[in-house]
């Protein structure tokens, strides 16, 4: 009938059977990672724990684990073997497997065991390397991603948000052991109890180390002064403390050398965008502290913001100036290696779960520009403009691949 009877009318062809289409859908990738013994600045953490080993494999990837990977997060190597994975005895049966997944750079000898065109997942820490590093992986066409620049969703760095969250809590309870008599400290709790007055605490930097901090603090009772040169920072900071007592200035200089000669405990959390950390407290300043107060310089990867900050190691942590104790200790986060390897690994095996997903490594750069904004080396082309201008490296940008 006519549309003009009420009803719809049709042709022919369109009263046939029609064909049905279905999408068509990326086949799943099976992947092999590698997880070699950490060998590096008395790093413990581990980048997989079992469990989510055990998801991988149960995925239909393969986990091939160096023996004692695990061993400095207290994971063994029968907790790895239980999920699945398979334990070798040499770095180089490691080294054979499509994806390697690391928490420090291979050195250059790591390199040298690696095949062409593997995918490598580690840190970078641009300021610790050189030429050579970068000229290995572009020869053996690697493609590289630094998983402290990989993005999630919301733009945010989770790698290193997580690790910042650590070394903000941990620097406090580092700075409570140091107060004890068990170190050597004054023999003050930090915090307080009734009728004894509270430790007081100067947090300089509101990032996320500064937040993390002083929520640690307050929370174990501590009077805390946090500053920061940046207005903005100081607000978020008082936002998401939830209306805890607490006091913030700007950076000025003579109320930070007042705070500093009444604090018990100074915790150096300055994050530095471009360069080494601006050096804030002077020696004159550190000399003018308590006997006895506690400097926790968790900028010290950077170059420390404390003048009189000098890089120590887990083994021998602290040394004393002006009878002030420093702790100077990079990499805070492997103190607590089980707490940070788990935080790793609920970052790294999603990655890693969406790249089998995705059909491989070239599939989700192409796809996911979060995961893309990791990547330094793609099949030996350097993509990063920021390492070519750095050490004079010819590169291409990221994009223009894909």
């Amino acid at each position: 009938m006519s549309s003009s009877s009420g009803f719809l009318s049709f042709s022919k062809s369109e009263l046939l059977p029609q064909e049905e289409v279905l999408e068509v859908k990326t086949p799943k990738s099976e992947l092999q990672i590698g997880i070699p013994k950490e060998i590096f600045m008395q790093e413990k953490r581990v980048g997989l724990t079992p469990d989510a080993v055990h998801v991988l494999v149960s995925n239909g990837h393969q986990v091939v684990i160096e023996t004692g990977a695990g061993e400095g997060a207290n994971y063994s190597d029968q907790d790895f073997s239980e999920a699945g994975a398979r334990i070798v005895y040499s770095p180089k049966d490691v080294y054979e497997c499509n994806i390697i997944l690391k928490i420090e750079p291979p050195s250059l000898e790591e390199i040298d065991m690696m095949k062409s065109k593997q995918t490598l997942i580690s840190a970078l820490q641009l300021k610790t390397q050189k030429k050579a590093y970068f000229r290995k992986l572009m020869d053996k066409k690697i493609t590289a991603l630094s998983f402290e620049n990989i993005e999630d969703e919301d733009g945010i760095v989770p790698v290193v948000r997580s690790m910042s969250e650590i070394a903000g809590n941990t620097s406090v309870l580092v700075a409570a052991e140091y107060l004890s008599n068990a170190n050597d400290g004054k023999g003050f709790m930090l915090g307080g109890v009734s009728g004894v007055p509270p430790t007081e605490v100067v947090i300089i930097g509101a990032g996320t180390v500064g937040v993390f901090a002083a929520r640690t603090a307050l929370g174990l009772g501590a009077n805390v002064k946090v500053f920061d040169k940046s207005l903005s920072r100081l607000r978020r900071l008082q936002n998401m403390i939830n209306n805890m007592p607490i006091y913030t200035c700007v950076m000025q200089p003579k109320i930070l050398e007042k705070s500093l000669m009444r604090c018990d405990v100074a915790i150096g959390a300055v994050r530095a965008d471009i360069g080494p950390t601006p050096c804030v407290v002077t020696d004159d300043m550190v000399s003018k502290m308590k006997p006895g107060s506690v400097i926790v310089d968790v900028s010290i990867d950077q170059g420390g913001c404390f003048e009189t900050s000098e890089l120590t190691n887990h083994d021998k942590p602290t040394f004393k100036k002006y009878d002030v104790i420093h702790y100077c200790v990079p990499n805070i986060a492997s103190r607590v290696s089980r707490t940070a390897s788990f935080s790793l690994s609920n970052i790294m095996a999603p990655i890693i779960l969406s790249i089998g997903d995705q059909g491989g490594v070239e599939e989700i750069l192409a796809k996911n520009k979060a995961v893309r904004k990791g990547l330094y080396v793609c099949k030996g082309t350097l993509v990063n403009s920021a390492i070519g201008d750095w050490f004079d490296l010819p590169y291409t940008e990221a994009h223009l691949l894909f």
